[in-house]
């Protein structure tokens, strides 16, 4: 069983038997990993806080027959605390961790995952005015990263600039001619705010003055309704991102 190191956020953890837990992370260079930390819900335990989610952390390995591995070291690099101790900031968080745990795979190399993912934490842990804005801008991100980024600016289908009509199943924005039944209208300011939000640095996207509420309620329901749709499964974090947002 080879001994490796690594680093990386960590995504979630869970009980396993009295003392131990399943730590699953992000790292940058073995992708989604799933240890066991042993020993470490013990008061005693030299893990203590440093499995947290949100925590970056340096990780010493053991590589395992199945599909989980043996976390024998961690040491935090930079711990987040921030957004564990915020509810708006938790709720975008949780959004972020949530989606990279849907579309990464195990052991499976993305760097360019693991580096957004951690660029969305720590943009979060500066306590920007508008979480939530920082998630959005980090799902589309998210989503262009893995093949799936939303037609905004023009027709999904033909190309045509000034869409008025959204259907995630033909790739976002659609003109009346090419969409399809199923599709529904969409103002040209919530494609606006989507597409600057894509374009957004992560780092900035919190920091700008809101659109309207009745935008920015329409503009989450399509990028969330667009994300699940492909992801096929719901996002069990985005109601509680939707109670705290603007």
């Amino acid at each position: 069983m080879p001994l490796y190191k690594e680093q990386g956020v960590v995504l979630r953890s869970a009980k396993l038997g009295e003392a131990d837990k399943i730590v699953t992370v992000m790292t940058h260079g073995a992708g989604k990993i799933r240890g066991v930390a042993k020993g470490i819900r013990k008061t005693t335990s030299r893990f203590g806080a440093r499995l947290e989610p949100f925590t970056h952390v340096s990780l010493m390995c053991y590589r395992g027959r199945g599909s989980l591995d043996t976390i024998t070291q961690a040491e935090i690099i930079a711990s987040h605390r921030h957004i564990r101790d915020d509810l708006a900031l938790f709720a975008a968080g949780e959004t972020m961790l949530e989606a990279v745990d849907r579309v990464s795979e195990e052991h499976e190399r993305n760097t360019r995952l693991a580096l957004l993912l951690l660029s969305g934490v720590r943009a979060l842990d500066g306590v920007p005015s508008d979480p939530a804005a920082v998630a959005e801008s980090f799902m589309l991100k998210l989503l262009s990263l893995s093949g799936f980024h939303p037609a905004l600016t023009a027709c999904a289908v033909c190309g045509r600039p000034d869409p008025e009509l959204f259907d995630a199943g033909q790739g976002g924005a659609v003109c009346p001619t090419c969409a399809e039944p199923g599709a529904g209208y969409v103002s040209g300011a919530v494609l606006r705010m989507l597409h600057e939000l894509a374009l957004s640095d992560l780092g900035e996207a919190g920091l700008a003055p809101a659109s309207d509420e009745r935008t920015r309620k329409e503009a989450r329901g399509i990028l969330y309704g667009f994300a699940e749709y492909h992801f096929e499964r719901r996002m069990r974090s985005v109601p509680m991102l939707v109670r705290t947002a603007p």
